[in-house]
């Protein structure tokens, strides 16, 4: 890890023990990450920086539960098992917070690009690229008037409806990595269309990520059809 890399490290570390701190005592704060209650003060309050070991354990560990509980708080799910996750797309704070935790979780090296379908995955894709420091693209339903050259590709899905992406032809050029992410997996279908246009563009797939995975047929597709790793903050029954 480089230097630049330890101090993003160490910076999300305090985003994390801050908003952990928003709704604990430092003591509550001390027994759930098992670090000295003065520490943590001296993190919280900018006085000092936790040692790289130190904020990669509070990223990985405080970081995730965090985040997984969060998530699990703010989501509603009807009696059709459809999931309104409007609390989490619209909070950049929180996203802000999901993109280290999301890149320990797949072991994944800072992508050129993060790649998402519109619409709901655009604000967990910019959060993303913005800590990775690569670009934002997202493919969409319809054609930009002014590009040329696209990336076309087209699906029937299982409920008969046969939908199309397009992503401009220079988003993403041949051999460059790309992270794939999206606010929700359940077919699975989106990330495969995601997947073909990453292929189309000759690019590399480093991984796949999601905030909610609901059941598990989504990430088994994903999987089928790539070797990189594939994930989600919180899986749903």
């Amino acid at each position: 890890m480089n230097r630049s890399e330890k101090a993003a490290l160490q910076l999300r570390s305090l985003d994390v023990l801050r908003a952990l701190k928003r709704t604990r005592t430092y003591e509550e704060l001390a027994a759930e990450t098992g670090l000295p209650a003065g520490d943590l003060n001296r993190y919280v309050n900018g006085h000092v920086l936790p040692s790289e070991d130190r904020a990669r354990e509070i990223v990985e560990g405080a970081g995730r539960d965090l985040l997984v509980a969060e998530l699990d708080e703010r989501i509603v799910v009807d009696d059709d098992g459809y999931v309104d996750n409007s609390r989490l797309v619209f909070d950049r704070s929180f996203l802000s917070l999901v993109a280290p935790v999301a890149a320990r979780t797949l072991g994944v090296e800072s992508p050129d690009a993060v790649l998402t379908a519109a619409t709901d995955g655009i604000t967990l894709a910019a959060a993303m690229a913005e800590y990775f420091g690569g670009r934002c693209v997202y493919a969409k339903q319809s054609r930009e008037t002014a590009v040329e050259e696209f990336i076309e590709v087209r699906r029937r899905l299982e409920s008969g409806i046969e939908i199309d992406y397009y992503l401009p032809a220079n988003a993403i050029s041949p051999g460059e990595s790309v992270l794939i992410v999206d606010d929700l997996i359940r077919s699975g279908e989106t990330q495969e269309l995601l997947l073909e246009i990453a292929a189309a563009a000759d690019a590399d797939v480093t991984g796949v990520f999601a905030l909610i995975a609901v059941g598990e047929e989504g990430t088994a597709r994903a999987r089928s059809h790539t070797d990189a790793p594939v994930g989600a903050l919180l899986s749903l029954e």
